[in-house]
């Protein structure tokens, strides 16, 4: 079965909204892909202000937003749409929309970004809310990618996605797991703002520091580090406890990315050290996300993993930049197809679930 599909996401860092469409072929229970055109759609200021801060807004206001982002997301699908010549060849949208208030423990998530207003501008068939229902299941609704590197990607051993906020994911004894292990692209961009810079170019800046060594241990020291998982971070992790304790430090933007990226390398490797459950290996390591073009970064990971027998692995910049919008389509069609696309073991909800809300767009 061949299902054509535009997968969409918007990630904490801010960078801007993933658009791809791709062909999903499926036969016998064996998936395949291809990424047949994507882009990254910068935002305006303006748009990076309303999402940034959305959490503050009046309910009136935010479920005004929440539709204005759906209309506002449905339009860059049109123009997407017409730059490619895709009329007519694009059966689903699946949108995972713009995070906002993340809850678990109290059975709330949310998302901008409003699948009805999606359908109505594009005249599509429409996926959204892709979390909720996993949440309601008592889940943490994250991650949700791991459906798709079980599905897509199955000859790897761990798959670390390094966006705004770094996770990873892993087969063990018990059943596949995945969790967020840290805040990661969301929080070295806005310490390289100072610079006037949007992002640190190849970790270059980061590379020319040293670290902080008593601001490391200080970062080490958040209880986060040390939940079990299943576990999850709000947004706001990064941008309202890391940052400011970095900022309080005084420290020059390149200590201070030089000292933030020695924390995600080590966070990422105590990730895996911590599961006893792991193979010794020798093992892959899948890198995705804007991160993976912090050379800087992938090197000391390189480093630190390569002391435990894992290797680093970049796949092709197609699927760096975009594979979690490629999971989101994913999403979407195993959702139209009523089968189970969020993993339990990964959440913690107690069963698998088909999330999604479906709008439908398409007339007749």
């Amino acid at each position: 079965m061949t299902y054509r599909v535009i997968g969409i996401m918007s990630g904490s860092s801010l960078d801007g909204l993933d658009i791809a469409f791709i062909e999903f072929n499926e036969s016998g229970g064996k998936w395949a892909y291809e990424i047949l055109h994507a882009a990254c759609l910068p935002y305006s200021d303006e748009w990076v202000q309303k999402l940034a801060s959305a959490t503050s807004l009046s309910a009136y206001e935010y479920l005004l937003l929440h539709a204005a982002y759906g209309k506002y997301i449905g339009e860059r699908v049109n123009e997407f749409i017409g730059q490619y010549a895709l009329e007519h060849r694009v059966q689903l949208i699946s949108s995972h929309g713009h995070t906002t208030f993340h809850a678990p423990e109290l059975g709330m998530t949310a998302q901008l970004g409003d699948g009805a207003a999606i359908a109505a501008a594009t005249q599509i068939n429409v996926v959204s809310d892709l979390r909720a229902l996993d949440v309601a299941f008592g889940g943490q609704g994250a991650p949700i990618v791991p459906i798709g590197e079980k599905l897509l990607l199955p000859e790897y051993d761990f798959y670390l996605n390094l966006g705004g906020i770094a996770n990873i994911a892993y087969m063990t004894e018990a059943g596949y797991v995945a969790y967020d292990i840290c805040p990661a692209n969301r929080v070295l961009n806005m310490i390289i703002e100072k610079e006037g810079q949007k992002f640190d170019e190849g970790g270059r800046l980061a590379a020319s520091g040293n670290i902080d060594h008593g601001l490391l241990s200080r970062l080490k020291a958040f209880a986060y580090y040390d939940k079990p998982y299943p576990k999850s971070l709000a947004n706001d992790f990064g941008t309202t406890e890391i940052f400011p304790l970095i900022e309080s430090t005084k420290r020059a933007p390149a200590d201070a990315l030089r000292t933030y990226v020695e924390h995600i390398a080590m966070q990422v490797v105590s990730s895996i050290q911590k599961d006893t459950n792991l193979p010794a290996g020798p093992g892959k390591l899948l890198v995705t996300g804007g991160g993976g073009f912090n050379h800087f970064l992938i090197q000391r990971l390189s480093q630190l993993l390569s002391a435990i027998n894992i290797e680093v692995v970049l796949p092709d910049e197609m699927l760096i930049n975009y594979k979690e919008a490629l999971v989101m389509g994913l999403i979407g069609v195993l959702r139209w197809r009523e089968e189970y696309n969020v993993i339990s073991t990964v959440t913690g909800a107690k069963r698998a679930s088909i999330g999604g809300a479906v709008w439908i767009g398409q007339e007749g």
